[in-house]
């Protein structure tokens, strides 16, 4: 699956998921952008006590944490040459041994791999193995652009609403047509994941049971912005923009907490807790 960042890649890994005949078994996500090189490998196969320094147990891996399932590989286009030849085998025998282990683990799943790099020109590069290049692209699907496709901003209001309404506890029953129109003609630049931002702060900041075209505060657009500021409220200003900076720097870095961190010129734990603070993923 191809497409810009943010484009919602992840929600058609569900819905493929979801309406498929395996739809109660896992769905393992991976971010493969945010593992580091030296511990990628692991955590998609797993290790036996003793493999590597500080490996006191046995840990499963998540194909099989997936297995009978299905596993997102996100950013499969940052993965490194030595692990594309594990996961070749697994996609073409289903099958793998953990780190430090003589012992074959046969799994059953569904392998979904999301990117929005060009495969084809980092495999004509040498960058990108020729041979999981191919069997990955058994069935293409590219994602494009929301600004592209402006007919599924309503329905995706509509579900991200629900959504974060829940997560708030807050009532909302809706949004107020001319809020729907300019949210709809909007240029979303980051995508679905930015139109799922601007509607769970206009969840979070809407007075009312519907959202008006007051409550939506669309970042990064020239010229006056609706609704101004979140609020009048200093802290909650504060906390808005703090949240924004954090999310910013970790979209820009594809999901590299430490390249994120870098960026903002703080430490990898300090991130964390920014992270942490703001509910971010």
């Amino acid at each position: 699956m191809t497409g810009e960042t943010g484009t919602g890649k992840e929600l058609v890994a569900r819905a493929i998921h979801d309406w498929s005949a395996q739809r109660d078994m896992p769905l393992v996500r991976v971010n493969c952008a945010a593992l580091p090189e030296t511990l990628i490998e692991a955590e998609l196969f797993g290790f036996v006590r003793g493999a590597f320094t500080g490996a006191t147990a046995n840990k499963k891996g998540r194909f099989s944490l997936a297995d009978g399932g299905t596993i997102f590989l996100d950013e499969i286009g940052v993965v490194a040459m030595s692990v594309q030849a594990k996961l070749l085998r697994v996609l073409q025998e289903r099958e793998f041994e953990p780190l430090g282990s003589e012992q074959t683990i046969k799994v059953d799943v569904r392998v979904i791999a999301a990117t929005n790099r060009d495969l084809r020109q980092l495999a004509s590069d040498g960058k990108f193995s020729e041979d999981l290049y191919y069997r990955l692209n058994v069935i293409p699907i590219a994602m494009p652009p929301l600004r592209d496709r402006r007919e599924d901003v309503p329905p995706l209001v509509e579900h991200f609403v629900k959504r974060h309404a829940s997560r708030a506890g807050k009532r909302i029953d809706g949004v107020a047509p001319e809020a729907m129109t300019l949210l709809s003609q909007s240029p979303w630049p980051g995508n679905v994941r930015e139109l799922e931002n601007t509607i769970e702060r206009a969840v979070v900041l809407a007075p009312g049971a519907v959202i008006r075209p007051q409550d939506i505060v669309l970042v990064g657009l020239t010229g006056p912005v609706p609704g101004g500021l979140p609020s009048s409220n200093l802290r909650q200003n504060l906390d808005w923009t703090e949240r924004e900076t954090v999310r910013r720097a970790l979209e820009q870095s594809h999901g590299s907490k430490k390249d994120a961190a870098e960026a903002m010129g703080i430490s990898q734990r300090a991130f964390s807790y920014y992270l942490g603070k703001h509910r971010l993923d």
